[in-house]
């Protein structure tokens, strides 16, 4: 029994050394390193006059305004790219849910921009959103709308990339509540049906609870994904203007990899890290996916 045991053991540990050497050198290893970075005055194009010189990074990053206006700037972001895109994605799922025609075609349409790559798409929105010879401005101006500044106007340019984010989201997140909805017996809708309930009625007390599982992964992703902006800004921004677009992750990529301070740039790394998790985790009670997700 106990050499049974130890053999099935050790089939286990041979599936699973290749992740844990993946994880190793792509996660453990790095992260690691950041925090002995963090602690050091590392600059790139100087590795050998490295010195330790304790937590002085992180004191220099809580009096660092740019990095506070990032931290500023994703929360706006966070908060408004939720429950827009997640909104979208729903409406987007029921509106496909039914069987009619083209619906294969909507489908299709709303789920394309996922599978363009943000880079490429933030190219294209920056000709959608040209102050002077965009398509947006012009469909503006032909119902009576002045042409806007967007992306070169310090309280627009968030609101632009907010838009494209939740625009190039919303069609993965259609197709994961659309294969909840599709689990959800359709005995149910008769049975309210016949009680007399309407629409809304359905929508609110069985569409909803019956899609709470899928509703908080999908919360907790976009949650995590959205604290990761970078190829926006960096694309259609360069985190301008005034640092209305900067955000934490590409001020990180900016100081550790333009101005070469990677010990800097490190010290960043860990305390973002750190506030994701912490964040995440305060995400999770709150919606409840830390506990019972019956319904």
């Amino acid at each position: 029994m106990n050499n049974s045991l130890a053999k099935r053991n050790n089939q286990g540990w041979l599936f699973i050394f290749p992740a844990l050497l993946l994880l190793t050198l792509f996660l453990f290893i790095p992260a690691i390193l950041s925090i002995y970075y963090s602690l050091t005055n590392y600059y790139m194009l100087a590795p050998q006059a490295r010195k330790f010189i304790g937590l002085l990074n992180y004191v220099n990053l809580l009096k660092d305004p740019i990095f506070w206006t990032s931290v500023k700037n994703i929360g706006q972001f966070v908060l408004l790219v939720m429950p827009l895109q997640v909104g979208t994605a729903l409406g987007l799922a029921l509106i496909v849910r039914k069987k009619r025609p083209w619906n294969t075609f909507f489908k299709v349409a709303f789920f394309a921009p996922v599978v363009v790559s943000l880079a490429v798409t933030s190219v294209l929105w920056l000709y959608i959103l040209n102050p002077e010879q965009g398509i947006l401005n012009s469909m503006l101006l032909k119902i009576g709308i002045k042409a806007q500044p967007f992306l070169t106007s310090p309280r627009q340019a968030m609101f632009a990339i907010i838009g494209l984010s939740a625009w190039q989201g919303a069609g993965y997140q259609m197709l994961i509540f659309l294969a909840g909805l599709q689990n959800i017996p359709n005995e149910l809708y008769e049975a309210a049906r016949i009680d007399g309930a309407n629409k809304w009625e359905s929508f609110r007390h069985i569409t909803l609870p019956m899609l709470k599982p899928t509703s908080l992964m999908i919360l907790t992703t976009t949650f995590i994904d959205a604290f990761k902006l970078i190829i926006q800004p960096m694309v259609m921004t360069q985190g301008g203007p005034l640092n209305s677009t900067i955000t934490p992750v590409y001020y990180i990529y900016r100081t550790g990899f333009t101005d070469r301070q990677l010990g800097y740039a490190s010290a960043m790394s860990v305390i973002y890290g750190l506030a994701i998790i912490i964040f995440t985790i305060i995400q999770r009670r709150i919606t409840g996916a830390g506990g019972s997700q019956n319904v």
